[in-house]
């Protein structure tokens, strides 16, 4: 469970050529060009939702820095869905009490922080008690964090919670003696962190780039001299400064891949992108009148081509997704019965103006329906305006609807005020992506558990939508209880039964981890048949790759 929860996009928006020469001019660098005139040049990466940095490396802010979380600060374990396996990190060890009540890792000895300190479990306590005070209900299960001694570091649970591991394990830890004393940490911009990660120490900061050099004290082994972040306020600037060979890292969507960028250097340029488990949706606000009724979340659902979506709006990257929720990485816990028997994720324009009738929703004279209150059907559709992508979906979204008479609009400001507005429940319907995760189990918590819903104008980080079922909560809890695969594969066959008889959220279709790399400089980068990790510059496997690029030899 990580500390920040922004939206892992692939940000995209008109960028031309002078803006990315600019873009470069203004970090006084080409990607040839290295930090402090060092030989090796240094690993760069476009971040394409931002157009400008600000030096903020507070892991606990949603802004802060690129690369905070993935190069700065590490988790005790790292979580691989390319392959489903899962890395020792910061804790070379743990296990599980026999009752499930509790966890217990051992630290990996000789981890020092970047400033020289060691790393001990009083830092693992301090982090997760700065996550719990800063996030209200994160980590709810816990009933304690206990540093047993200097390297090794207790957790009880108030109740038995399987999918802890996972969780508590990835969190980002932070040195005690820094944020022990901050009295508002939540504003603590942390410009000069200390961290155990690969890459620590801040260089030549600029409103359009930074650079990240090595930490001097770092437990591992990373080969490469440094990073540098080049900022772009969407993606087709990032894509140009791609397709030019300005940049070593391409994490974001790019229409056309082969012809558009590989082709040009077929020998040296990859893409891959793996399905990792995020679900991608139409989320609708279900505190609204119009979207409580399950039959009219399903009717829009059935309105929706999702061939069309998947072709256009995702350049054909992806495939539909199924009234389960598990299509992409889930395979092996979707059950057949439930995902070969969907109806309201399939295309039935006939069957969806059934359901919008027998609701009340009625089409007039001028083939537009109205509410039971003869209100126009009508709605936005809430969307970053940096998202070529994901704009693209939801165009299309708006034109199927337009086929059983619902006006759904397309709203575009940027990505920050459309996550407030999903955040506080203050939104009427928008593409919402889904985090990954070793099981279905948070998934389903996050879009039917009641654990994770909040009054509107509250802020809370996942089902924006607002939507529980008490039948999911007994599930859910039945699940976190056992650690026995046969029963928890039951549990999940019957949380997809009240999915598909719930339509809590309408599935699209499961979202590519995008990434795309040359290695004419670095090699070492993982790939469909070495999927050490994704290619993801914003997952938690990314250190996996800093920490296993090696510069090519000249």
């Amino acid at each position: 469970m990580l500390s920040v929860r922004f939206p892992r996009r692939r940000a995209t928006f008109a960028l031309g050529a002078a803006a990315v020469s600019a873009a470069l001019l203004l970090s006084g660098c080409t990607a040839g060009d290295t930090a402090g005139g060092d030989a090796a040049a240094l690993l760069t990466i476009p971040r394409e939702d931002m157009g400008t940095f600000t030096q903020n490396f507070n892991p606990f802010s949603p802004n802060a820095a690129p690369m905070t979380q993935q190069a700065v600060y590490e988790s005790m374990l790292v979580y691989n869905p390319a392959d489903g396996s899962t890395v020792p990190w910061l804790a070379e060890e743990w296990t599980a009490s026999d009752d499930g009540l509790s966890l217990t890792f051992t630290l990996r000895d000789g981890v020092k922080w970047s400033d020289g300190e060691p790393l001990t479990a009083d830092d693992v306590v301090t982090t997760f008690d700065l996550q719990r005070e800063l996030f209200e209900g994160s980590f709810a299960y816990l009933a304690g964090v206990e540093a047993a001694d200097a390297r090794t570091v207790v957790f009880t649970f108030a109740e038995a919670f399987s999918p802890a591991l996972y969780e508590i394990g990835q969190q980002i830890i932070v040195p005690d003696h820094i944020w022990a004393d901050q009295k508002d940490p939540a504003k603590f911009e942390n410009e000069e962190p200390v961290g155990t990660g690969p890459f620590t120490e801040v260089s030549n900061f600029q409103a359009q780039s930074f650079d990240l050099l090595p930490n001097p004290e770092y437990w591992g082994e990373a080969k490469i001299p440094g990073i540098r972040m080049l900022a772009f306020a969407g993606n087709d600037g990032a894509n140009l400064a791609a397709i030019n060979g300005d940049v070593d890292w391409a994490p974001q969507y790019m229409p056309d891949i082969q012809k558009t960028y590989v082709d040009k250097d077929p020998e040296h340029r990859t893409y891959w992108f793996p399905p990792t488990g995020s679900e991608i949706h139409l989320q609708l606000n279900t505190t609204l009148p119009e979207f409580s009724d399950p039959d009219v979340r399903k009717a829009l659902s059935m309105a929706i081509d999702r061939e069309q979506v998947v072709e256009v709006g995702m350049s054909g990257y992806t495939e539909p997704a199924d009234c389960t929720g598990l299509s992409g990485n889930y395979d092996e816990w979707r059950d057949p019965a439930v995902a070969d028997a969907c109806t309201w994720t399939e295309r039935d324009l006939e069957g969806a103006a059934a359901l919008l009738d027998a609701a009340g929703y009625v089409e007039g004279a001028d083939g537009l329906r109205v509410t039971p209150e003869g209100e126009p059907f009508a709605f936005d559709i809430s969307v970053g305006s940096t998202s070529t992508d994901w704009l693209s979906v939801a165009n299309v979204i708006s034109q199927n609807l337009e086929d059983i008479g619902v006006t759904a609009t397309v709203d575009a400001p940027d990505w920050a005020a459309v996550v407030a507005g999903y955040e506080t429940g203050e939104f009427e319907s928008g593409i919402v992506w889904s985090d990954n995760a070793p099981t279905p189990f948070q998934y389903y918590r996050a879009v039917m558990g009641s654990s994770t819903v909040k009054p509107v104008g509250e802020q809370t980080f996942s089902n924006y939508h607002r939507f529980s079922d008490p039948r999911a909560d007994e599930l859910l809890a039945r699940f976190a209880a056992t650690a026995d695969e046969a029963e928890q594969h039951d549990i999940v066959n019957q949380l997809q039964s009240i999915y598909d008889e719930t339509a809590p959220v309408i599935p699209l279709f499961p979202g590519p981890e995008w990434g795309a790399y040359t290695d004419v400089r670095f090699t070492g980068w993982p790939t469909e048949e070495n999927p050490y990790a994704t290619l993801a510059t914003r997952s938690p496997t990314t250190v996996l790759v800093l920490t296993t690029l090696e510069p090519v030899e000249n």
